[in-house]
């Protein structure tokens, strides 16, 4: 299908000022859909009231209006420029509630402007809590025992009929803002309160609390004539019981069988066609580890913050493609930019893992809770890529800048193991070096997986770090341990400090190709990660395409 030739002047709402909870995901996502539709030769229209970000420069739409995000600036601007087309899936949860408002009240309808990438129908399928389920069943995919309720009374009655915990999930806020875990009555009571005050159609979801279950994710991606891909998998280190956004994550799944993969994938692209989100959606679900029963926990009929680790995990560009098809095009039509060969229609293969690690505000706000729970508190998140989990955990620890170059945390060193083996139930930013140094003082996997139910795959590769450092400390190394540590994640300092002897001798890093096809077909624009590796892709890529060109080299913040 072409281009829709109705659509000329689109307006674009973005996610606006950056808070606790929400990270600036949405600006990377704004900006390659205003790219997108401005290449296509229509004429854009911003507005964003966050004039730090990247989809504010005047080079990103034909008129950018840094305004206060609320229904009655969008009115006015829509009643002053007069869009045939307004975007609602790239500005986060606050451009989809904005448009879901005007379309609401008939304003869009009354002003002739076409809702693009998800219609009111869709969007009130996955954001109201009711109706979330009643299609979910409809189709028959699993959801948690779970009541929908609009006041207090509500909430406690159903807590008491399936029991405590509980979960509380409001409709229609980002970030898990207002939810959380309830213990008892007295908690129920404060969740749920807040829950229905931020929720702004007054609604909230109570569910059976299934802490403890595996959390997947499927990046889906499907176009108006019903075409369906998966872009990505991503597994939580954390069961299900932390909000994603303060999980580390990492993709592609990796401990699920080939089962329960099949399994999963086809239950997303069940989900997106059923809902008929045309653009990128991104599906959770709570996997029973020690059985293949699993429940929907939730979807977003928008470009996600998950959407954005996915992108860059795969180089796959969802905002983009998403962009693309609410205008008209088909996935077969839109080509890959990483291959310049292959369509979208192909599914990115990985050849390597992503590590997201979030970060959290913690140091500038010293008395608030450090524990983690289904209501966000990162403020945003680094990710790295390896040939292994060890190198690209260690690498992204690394890269969050929170004072650390391996996963020992030093003021662990000095606790008593006792007070240690406590530590463990504690959820909070600090788990991961908890976990790491249990393992290093012979806790073993399966006792910490018991307290915290990550899974044992994920433990045992942390116990394989571990196990190395405890192996090589005070030791001089050998050239092949010297190696082994450096396919590891190890840097030079670290084993310096750790065997306190000068290295034996010197590995230089080579750099691997992120092409979207696990070289299948020649990549035109690929992008590269680190590692310790003979082979050094981006040299022969680099000798392969010479540009003739000067180059420049320019450091990220």
């Amino acid at each position: 299908m072409p281009r829709n030739p109705g659509i000329k002047k689109v307006l674009v709402i973005g996610s606006g000022p950056i808070v606790i909870g929400q990270a600036a995901e949405f600006d990377y996502a704004g900006t390659q859909a205003c790219r997108a539709l401005k290449e296509e030769g229509l004429e854009v229209m911003l507005i964003n009231s966050n004039p730090a970000t990247i989809m504010t420069d005047g080079v990103m739409a034909d008129e950018v209006y840094i305004e206060p995000l609320t229904l009655e600036t969008v009115k006015r601007i829509i009643e002053k420029e007069k869009p045939d087309s307004l975007l609602s899936t790239l500005g986060g949860q606050t451009g989809l509630n904005l448009s879901m408002q005007l379309a609401r009240e008939g304003f869009l309808a009354e002003h002739n402007v076409r809702l693009l990438g998800a219609d009111p129908e869709t969007i009130d399928k996955a954001e109201d809590r009711q109706r979330f389920k009643d299609t979910m069943l409809s189709i028959g995919e699993p959801v948690i025992p779970s009541k929908v309720v609009t006041d207090l009374t509500g909430a406690l009655s159903f807590a008491q009929t399936i029991g405590y915990p509980v979960i509380v999930r409001p409709a229609f806020t980002l970030g898990g803002s207002g939810g959380g875990i309830a213990q008892n009555e007295e908690e129920l009571r404060h969740i749920a309160a807040t829950g229905l005050r931020l929720s702004p159609i007054t609604q909230i979801l109570v569910e059976k609390c299934i802490s403890g279950w595996k959390e997947i994710e499927f990046e889906v991606m499907r176009d108006g004539a019903g075409n369906v891909i998966t872009v990505c998998s991503m597994e939580n280190f954390d069961p299900v019981g932390v909000h994603t956004g303060d999980s580390i994550v990492i993709a592609p799944a990796v401990t699920l069988s080939d089962k329960e993969y099949q399994m999963l994938r086809s239950a997303a692209l069940n989900i997106i066609t059923a809902m008929g989100i045309e653009g990128g959606c991104n599906c959770q679900f709570a996997l029973n580890p020690d059985s293949f029963e699993y429940a929907v926990i939730e979807v977003n009929p928008r470009v996600s913050r998950s959407s954005a680790l996915a992108s860059k995990a795969t180089g796959y560009p969802i905002a983009k493609v998403a962009a693309l098809i609410a205008i008209g095009y088909t996935l077969d039509e839109i080509t890959n930019a990483v291959t310049g060969k292959t369509c979208a229609c192909f599914e990115p293969t990985l050849d390597y893992v992503a590590v997201k690690f979030p970060k959290w505000p913690f140091d500038k706000f010293v008395y608030a809770k450090r524990l983690l729970g289904t209501q966000m508190k990162a403020t945003g998140e680094v990710m790295s890529i390896a040939q292994t989990f060890e190198s690209a955990i260690m690498k992204a620890v690394r890269g969050a800048e929170i004072g650390l170059d391996s996963l020992a945390l030093p003021k662990l060193r000095e606790l008593p193991l006792e007070e240690l083996r406590q530590r463990i139930h504690v959820c909070d930013d600090e788990r991961l070096f908890v976990v790491y140094e249990a393992l290093r003082r012979g806790v073993p996997p399966e006792e910490i997986h018991e307290i915290t139910r990550i899974d044992l795959w994920f433990l045992w590769k942390l116990h394989h770090l571990a196990a190395y450092e405890t192996a090589v400390t005070g030791v001089p190394l050998t050239k092949e341990q010297y190696r082994l540590g450096k396919g590891l994640g190890f840097p030079d300092a670290v084993l310096r400090r750790l065997s306190g002897s000068e290295l034996p001798c010197h590995l230089d890093a080579s750099f691997k190709m992120v092409d979207t096809c696990g070289a299948e077909f020649d990549a035109q624009t690929p992008y590269f990660y680190s590692c310790y590796d003979t082979e050094n892709e981006a040299a022969e890529f680099i000798a392969d395409h010479p540009s003739g060109k000067q180059t420049v080299i320019v450091f990220g913040s």
